[in-house]
Parts: structure tokens; C-alpha cells; sequence
């Protein structure tokens, strides 16, 4: 059950969350509060995702994934409460993290994973 419910979980979570940034542009009052929604949907997703192993360095990547997630649902507040666009910084930020992540978490995880075979 899990193992279908975190995938889309983080699916409709990333998507809100794109949605509520490209949305902040057109000045839609209601787009902070769904970037906010979406973001804690990802950010809930990956942290209750089990990661098989527990090397140094996967649990140094899961912690960037969580920071990564961390600074997306901040960005939110940042759109809310600072009139600028300071919180392009928070969503950039949150970008790298992301992509990083994402691009060498399954890399070493297979890399421990054909360790123990």
C-alpha cells in the first residue's frame, strides 16, 4: 500500500508546488498556499520513503534530499510574507538540492545494493 501511496504522494506534491510558483507570477493570492501544500507533500513523501542501506553516504544524501525539501516548503513563506522575489533564491536553492539528489541517491544505493550480492 505504502509503496504506491509515496509515489504519488510526491507526484501531486511536486505538481502543486509547480503549479503554486508558476501561479505567483499571474499574482494569484492563492498560489503561496499551494506551494506550501505541495511542497509538504514531498517533503512527507521523502522523508517515510525507506531507503534499503545505510552507508555514510546514502544517509548524507538522504539528509540533502530532506534539506532540499525543507527549503521548498520555505519557500512558500517567502512568497507570503517578502513582497520581492527573494524567494527564488529558497526555490533555486531547493532545485539543486532536489536534482542532485535525485541524479546520485539511486547510484549508490545500487552501488551497496550489488555490494551485498
Amino acid at each position: 500500500m505504502m509503496k504506491k501511496l509515496l509515489p504519488a504522494c510526491f507526484a501531486v506534491g511536486a505538481l502543486m508546488s509547480l503549479a503554486g510558483a508558476s501561479a505567483h507570477i499571474t499574482g494569484w493570492y492563492l498560489s503561496p498556499y499551494l506551494l506550501i501544500t505541495g511542497s509538504l507533500l514531498v517533503l512527507v513523501s521523502q522523508v517515510f520513503t525507506p531507503v534499503g542501506c545505510s552507508s555514510p553516504v546514502i544517509r548524507r544524501l538522504r539528509f540533502q534530499q530532506i534539506v532540499g525539501a525543507l527549503l521548498l516548503v520555505a519557500t512558500g513563506p517567502l512568497m507570503l510574507y517578502l513582497r520581492g522575489n527573494e524567494w527564488i533564491v529558497s526555490l533555486t536553492l531547493a532545485a539543486v538540492f532536489q536534482l542532485f539528489t535525485a541524479i546520485r541517491l539511486p547510484q549508490e544505493v545500487e552501488k551497496e545494493m550489488s555490494k551485498k550480492r
